[in-house]
């Protein structure tokens, strides 16, 4: 998917390339570091985990219920008896140690439906928590784009700046001496000194904004970037912005989680319903009681029965809840009803802000020639007097302003093809073909379906890099 795109796509390289040493970073290796190990990413997929816990949690309404009681304790006191003809009663002695132990189970066999309604919701939300977990990686993935990109800018500003403070430095030294010799005024001197000033005063901000970059990349990719490479843009996924809307409403991430939560909404009516209707179950129970009321004694048995409730009514609430169910997925159609809107105007806002970025790399592009020819003449004039040195300093200015200008709207170029192919749902692991194994969420999903017993779960761990991005 990665590829070039005109005169721009090579323009956006050659603005953005600095010199960097034989052991570079790309900005494949840098997405990889960031899909492996970002933590809003690593914490994403531990929700979707999370929520893979619903689909077991619904099915265990299909399992019996067994259940195991045991008693045991100590039990003291007498029992008189009738009077005798002695005119004397008897008396017992009740002391005893009574034990009773019991097993009970309870098999479902019709539970109004909701079992099926909720094993169904639990599903829905798994895909809508699958899709979030898409918008999550999309997010991060953009994020890291930034970061890299802004780290290049940053750094040809630096390098701008600096280079500008070395030439204003040499401009400075060549008015004080014109000025000694009387060729021009203190006011020329003066000029300079301001100038230089104030290309220090850039090249300190630039140091400023470059060390903030620095800074936010490693808080996203992991690591301090190393010598960062040009990257070049993406090949747009559409050929004008209604085929970008179109791709976005059908595969961006945020619609498909919104159409998932609406079924699970949908799903969840049935779920609330199933309360009203008739249960049917299977009850079986076995015990056994030692003393229970005298000593030496003991009773066993066991039962097996069919349990059929049937709910007339229960106040009301569940009436009133069905309801609530209901309008909680009228209000979740409208949500995607608006989702679909808000993705179909990023995506056109994006196809639009590309077209404008690259634009405006190639009217900054022609800028920066007029601004080149218009230097040189100034300072073709400035030698025989017919340009002052104010006329040059602004000169300069205007060229220096012009390619910082380029750098940052080659930046913003890079960042746009980007943006367009997060609104269209395709800036993932996968579509980049980044150089790590990509999650998988149907394994974890599959592990813990059908599973009866056991609480323990895997430890999280960072996805395995490829060696081009371990690097």
């Amino acid at each position: 998917m990665i590829g070039r795109w005109g005169g721009a796509a090579v323009l956006a390289a050659c603005v953005l390339l600095p010199a960097y040493a034989a052991e570079a970073q790309t900005l494949r290796e840098a997405l990889a570091l960031a899909y492996a190990n970002n933590p809003t990413l690593q914490a994403a997929r531990a929700r979707l985990r999370a929520v893979d816990e619903n689909v077991p949690q619904a099915l265990s309404g299909w399992r019996p219920v067994v259940t195991l009681q045991g008693q045991y304790g100590y039990a003291d006191g007498t029992q008189t008896g009738a009077l005798q003809p002695n005119g004397l009663r008897t008396r017992t002695n009740l002391e005893r140690n009574p034990l009773s132990g019991s097993a009970t189970f309870v098999q479902p066999l019709y539970r109004g439906g909701r079992t099926v309604a909720a094993t169904r919701r639990a599903e829905s939300q798994v895909l809508a928590e699958r899709a979030n977990l898409l918008a999550t990686e999309q997010s991060v993935l953009a994020d890291a784009v930034n970061a890299y990109v802004t780290v290049i800018q940053n750094q040809e500003v630096l390098r701008l700046t600096t280079n500008n403070v070395r030439v204003l430095e040499r401009q400075l030294q060549a008015a004080r001496d014109r000025f000694r010799v009387g060729e021009i005024t203190r006011t020329d001197v003066a000029q300079a000194e301001a100038r230089l000033e104030r290309a220090r005063s850039e090249r300190s901000r630039a140091d400023g904004d470059l060390q903030t970059a620095r800074s936010n990349f490693e808080r996203l990719i992991g690591e301090p970037p190393r010598a960062l490479t040009a990257p070049p843009p993406l090949r747009p996924i559409a050929r004008d912005a209604e085929e970008a809307a179109r791709l976005a409403e059908a595969n961006n991430p945020n619609v498909l989680r919104a159409r998932f939560e609406e079924q699970a909404a949908i799903h969840n009516i049935d779920v609330v319903f199933g309360e009203l209707l008739p249960t049917a179950s299977l009850q079986g129970s076995a015990f056994r009681n030692d003393d229970n009321s005298l000593r030496d004694t003991r009773s066993t048995g066991g039962q097996l029965v069919g349990v059929l409730s049937v709910p007339l009514y229960q106040g009301g609430q569940e009436h009133a809840r069905v309801r609530q169910a209901k309008q909680e997925a009228q209000r979740a159609q409208e949500v995607l009803n608006e989702v679909r809107r808000q993705v179909v105007d990023n995506a056109r806002r994006a196809w639009e802000t590309l077209q404008a970025a690259r634009a405006e790399v190639n009217a900054r592009t022609a800028q920066i020639r007029a601004n080149e020819i218009a230097l040189d003449g100034v300072q073709r004039e400035a030698l025989v007097g017919s340009r002052t040195t104010l006329d040059v300093l602004n000169a300069e200015q205007e060229l220096l302003d012009a390619r910082t200008a380029l750098v940052r709207a080659t930046r913003d170029y890079l960042i746009a093809t980007y943006a367009l192919a997060a609104a269209a749902g395709r800036l993932t692991a996968r579509d980049l073909q980044l150089p790590v194994q990509i999650y998988d969420p149907l394994e974890h999903y599959t592990s813990v379906r059908n599973r009866w017993i056991g609480t323990d779960v895997p430890p999280a761990r960072p996805l395995p890099l490829t060696p081009t991005a371990s690097r």
